[in-house]
């Protein structure tokens, strides 16, 4: 039998064309793959924790909840609060191995209640996101600009300030996330700091004896003031959700993600019941709602000057600045892999989809992400808006009644999930479903008072939230149109996409 003398040669050709199709196919998927393994438990919890800016809000909202809400039961307030969460987060780490997506509420509200349901979610969670990166850069800007003015004589307008947080984001977002977790990671451990100096400042100066455990019992913590509270509660914890997000980027993420979800929900939860207590202790639980309400702006600072010293109010003053800019670079960032997914799914254009070579992150959604912020700081100084009354206060609001909704709803969707699967149990659907309602009473009373979380009367802003309602049926309406006319990029929508964890 002869042999031919050109099969070994075809072979070799075919193997050869094989590979570098193998190898196109690589090259094509690791331009829309963010970098694998580079996050540890620590990076994303410097990471979320950011996001819920701790200084930012024992300073700004924590007053507000005394003075408006059930006063010295506020650390009761925010017990419930983390409890909820934690029973949320019970459920939501159990369903992250099964729908493994950059697009976290996205994909779970997808895989549970519908592709249509999970599209509305992605375009709302990604408007919210934004939302509050922009009211707090804002509120940044105006502070930073403040504080040189009051402390340097120097007067420049805030679209600088704030043009020049946008673009120092855009660049930290633009390169490897560990670049963003680490100086997160610098600013978070100062305002631990801080405000461990500050509680135990007060229990140095005002003895162990007033802190009293009446401020958690029922007659104090259950006042018709309590639904106030509870919403700066929610709102602080916003964010801590975004543990998923970054489940792409994570080592071990079957591991590591559900341990940096609860450490993210105890260690702030606990902290922020400790300084409001704290709070309590320094001026006596009968006293704190009527000193706080007289200057809530300045309440906290007044506290630390008192027991840390002059020192100590200007660290505060400083680090309020960090925490801001912090909490913009964590959300600019879950938003960003917001986008990032929906165009990898093919809801958005696919080159918002491409990572960068080297850096592996989401640089092109992080370029047009920064263009926006920039544009949008741009025409609020152009048209005369005041950083902090007009564009944070309508911003904020937005933002944060948008991610407590979506919250409620994947808490509520996860039991769903786990009940069409015949898989039961405490973990899976009673505790998931007692922290949505939990969450979702909440919301409704964010949304009836909502003048409250904004600060302001206007007719206008206060009407803010049916934005979030006419974004969420444009979702619906495009999965709907891809169901009829593109059913194969509908059948994408939610669709898992991290096959090797």
């Amino acid at each position: 039998m002869k042999s031919d003398p050109t099969a070994g040669t075809s072979r070799s050709a075919q193997f050869t064309r094989k590979s570098e199709n193998a190898g196109a196919v690589s090259a094509a998927s690791s331009e829309t793959q963010l970098a694998s393994g580079i996050l540890g438990t620590a990076d994303i919890v410097f990471t979320v924790i950011a996001v819920a800016a701790p200084l930012a809000v024992v300073v700004g909202l924590m007053p507000l909840a005394i003075a408006l809400g059930n006063g010295p039961g506020v650390p009761g307030a925010w017990a419930i609060a983390m409890i909820a969460m934690i029973l949320f987060a019970l459920g939501y780490v159990r369903i992250i191995p099964h729908v493994r997506n950059a697009g976290a509420f996205y994909a779970y509200i997808a895989a549970s209640l519908g592709k249509g349901a999970g599209l509305a979610a992605a375009y709302v969670a990604a408007l919210c996101y934004f939302s509050l990166a922009v009211s707090t850069l804002a509120a940044f800007a105006f502070f930073f600009g403040d504080a040189l003015s009051q402390g340097l004589g120097i007067d420049v307008p805030w679209p600088y300030w704030g043009t020049a947080g946008a673009l120092l984001v855009g660049v930290l977002a633009y390169h490897r996330l560990t670049l963003a977790a680490k100086i997160l990671g610098v600013a978070l451990v100062a305002e631990v700091m801080l405000l461990g100096a500050l509680v135990i400042g007060i229990a140095f100066n005002r003895g162990i004896s007033a802190f009293s455990l009446n401020d958690f019992a029922p007659s104090t913590v259950f006042v018709p003031g309590l639904g106030i509270s509870l919403i700066y509660a929610f709102n602080s914890l916003i964010g801590i959700e975004g543990t998923a997000i970054y489940q792409e980027e994570a080592k071990n993420a079957s591991v590591t993600v559900p341990r940096a979800t609860f450490i993210s929900i105890i260690v702030v939860g606990l902290f922020y019941i400790a300084v409001g207590w704290s709070m309590a202790a320094a001026v006596g639980s009968d006293m704190v709602a009527q000193v706080s309400a007289k200057d809530p702006g300045h309440f906290v600072l007044n506290l630390a000057r008192i027991n840390l010293g002059p020192m100590g109010n200007h660290a505060f003053s400083l680090l309020v600045l960090t925490s801001a800019m912090a909490a913009v670079l964590g959300l600019f960032n879950n938003t960003a892999r917001y986008v990032f997914a929906l165009a990898r799914d093919g809801m958005l254009p696919s080159v918002l989809a491409r990572t960068h070579p080297h850096y592996s992150s989401p640089h092109v959604a992080a370029m047009v992400l920064t263009g926006v912020l920039v544009l949008v700081v741009i025409l609020g100084g152009a048209t005369g808006l005041d950083p902090l009354l007009n564009v944070s206060t309508s911003l904020v609001g937005l933002g944060s009644v948008g991610l407590m909704s979506l919250l409620a709803l994947t808490s509520l969707a996860i039991p769903i999930y786990f009940a069409r699967r015949r898989t039961f149990g405490w973990a899976y659907t009673v505790a998931p479903t007692l922290g949505g309602i939990i969450i979702m009473s909440a919301t409704v009373l964010a949304v009836s008072n909502y003048e409250v979380l904004t600060g302001i009367h206007s007719r206008l802003i206060n009407s803010l939230p049916w934005v979030l309602v006419a974004v969420a049926l444009a979702g619906f309406t495009q999965a709907q149109w891809l169901r009829k006319y593109r059913p194969k990029i509908y059948a994408a929508i939610g669709a898992s996409r991290l096959e090797d964890l």
